[in-house]
């Protein structure tokens, strides 16, 4: 067995979990955020029952292979600290440290949507967009870290012949984004970017929710906005497909929960891979709140992943 943790800005969720993914003995702390040492002091309090299980852990943020150090928006307190080393020391214990993205589509090919595929692109559409990307059944360590954000890099870009600042705006949804640069899938394609996407488009001040269930009704400017929305970011999904050769695509997050958007979008995504194919490449996915916690269960070798 081993205990994994899946660490947001809020709460830590804790467990035991089998090798067939069951999981005991869970419960919830709060996440101190500000302070490295209150934050080390309850992972080894809630590990202290369980000695020398081995530590995994799924959070909000990168780990960096050459200094230790975990970039966590929402847990400031630990960015300056090498985590694994000071929560092995501490534990006594093996720790490994995953990305929560990566974690999720690492247990969606474990045990859920994707289960049986070696590639996989698992895909997270809610308040932004993220990904995570496992290549022959393991996650794969990018630079800093970092590998399957198809949120951040420039893909709205305006044609240089648009000189003017006010044409540009009026062309094309050319956004500034919270990583510094602008036009990143991003400032459009999660739900609080598709609301602001939904005004530059003409429309009035709605929610996410509101323009989803317009669009599903035939709204003619919901129908505006949700095609600029499905160009983009098809046409991002469409690369990553390209490049990895991920064959099945889990998708989460709350846009996922309407079942019409995941279906035009994998459409829309099928319509411009190079490998044309009939059968849907995503799916929405099936573990919910289970995912972070199971994925990080399949980080090291004592629950790895064959989909053989």
């Amino acid at each position: 067995m081993l205990l994994c943790a899946d660490i947001g800005g809020s709460f830590i969720d804790f467990a035991l979990v089998h090798p067939d993914g069951r999981l005991e003995q869970r419960h919830a702390v709060p996440t101190p955020v500000d302070d490295a040492e209150s934050f080390i002091t309850a992972l080894e309090t809630l590990c202290a029952p369980y000695p020398a299980l081995p530590l995994h852990i799924a959070i909000a943020g990168v780990e960096n292979p050459q200094t230790g150090h975990v970039h966590a928006a929402n847990i400031p307190g630990i960015l300056t600290v090498p985590l694994r080393e000071k929560l092995s020391l501490r534990t006594q214990r093996v720790v490994r440290i995953g990305n929560d993205a990566d974690c999720f589509a690492l247990a969606e090919a474990r045990f859920g949507a994707a289960r049986g595929h070696r590639n996989v692109f698992g895909l997270i559409l809610g308040t932004g967009i993220g990904g995570g990307l496992v290549l022959d059944g393991q996650i794969v360590p990018g630079l800093g870290g970092v590998t399957g954000e198809l949120g951040h890099a420039p893909v709205v870009i305006a044609p240089p012949f648009l000189t003017d600042p006010d044409e540009v705006a009026a062309t094309v949804p050319l956004f500034r984004c919270g990583c510094g640069q602008s036009g990143c899938l991003d400032t459009i394609a999660g739900a609080r970017s598709l609301e602001r996407l939904h005004l530059w488009a003409g429309g009035t001040p709605e929610t996410s929710h509101a323009i989803l269930r317009l669009w599903e009704e035939g709204d003619r400017q919901a129908t505006r906005t949700l095609s600029v929305w499905m160009t983009y970011t098809s046409a991002a999904l469409a690369h990553v497909l390209n490049v990895t050769g991920s064959t099945v695509v889990p998708v989460a997050g709350g846009l996922s929960n309407s079942d019409l958007l995941v279906q035009t979008l994998d459409r829309a995504v099928r319509d411009r891979i190079l490998s044309p194919t009939s059968q849907p490449l995503l799916r929405r996915a099936i573990l919910g709140k289970d995912a972070g916690i199971l994925g990080a269960a399949c980080l090291g070798p004592e629950l790895c992943y064959d989909p053989c």
